[in-house]
């Protein structure tokens, strides 16, 4: 069996952003365990989900909330895995109350924290963490580390043919 992560958000209306993290972690080949748990609607199903998730082969967790944004800490309270907290956008504070909420836990209780609606960071970050036990994720970053220089090349490339500079 291969690496897993969970990937778990608040509200159904969270993926919107969460599938950045999705689609980066199948790119690489890695199982993703996606649902809704939320912290405020279903306390103790996200209980159970933290307490288990090591159990059940979870390796890194990707949490996304809104507003009050309690889960990703909520979750890393109840479990040693690591947490990744994706602040995701809210509909009166465009998602600064979330990242303030999740970016802002007590000592004893980490939460690594990307930037507002970036679950793709997200998921590159789990890959990361991954890569340590896992080589051929290692080197697929190696890859696609090497990709996007090749894009800011290219990108200078076009530049240069515009004759306007």
């Amino acid at each position: 069996m291969g690496p897993t992560v969970a990937i778990i958000m608040g509200s159904l209306s969270d993926w919107e952003y969460m599938k950045e993290a999705y689609s980066i972690l199948k790119e690489f080949g890695v199982e993703c365990d996606v649902k809704v748990v939320s912290a405020h609607r279903t306390p103790d199903v996200m209980y159970q989900f933290a307490r288990s998730a090591k159990d059940a082969g979870v390796e890194v967790i990707i949490a996304g909330a809104g507003g009050a944004a309690h889960l990703p800490g909520m979750t890393a309270s109840l479990t040693t895995l690591p947490v990744i907290g994706v602040p995701v956008p809210s509909k009166y504070l465009s998602g600064v109350d979330s990242l303030y909420s999740i970016v802002q836990m007590p000592a004893g209780v980490p939460v690594a924290t990307v930037g507002i609606g970036n679950a793709a960071n997200a998921g590159l970050l789990a890959l990361r963490i991954l890569s340590i036990k896992y080589p051929h994720i290692a080197q697929k970053l190696e890859d696609y580390k090497k990709a996007l220089e090749e894009k800011v090349v290219k990108m200078n490339e076009e530049l240069k043919k515009d004759h306007t500079l």
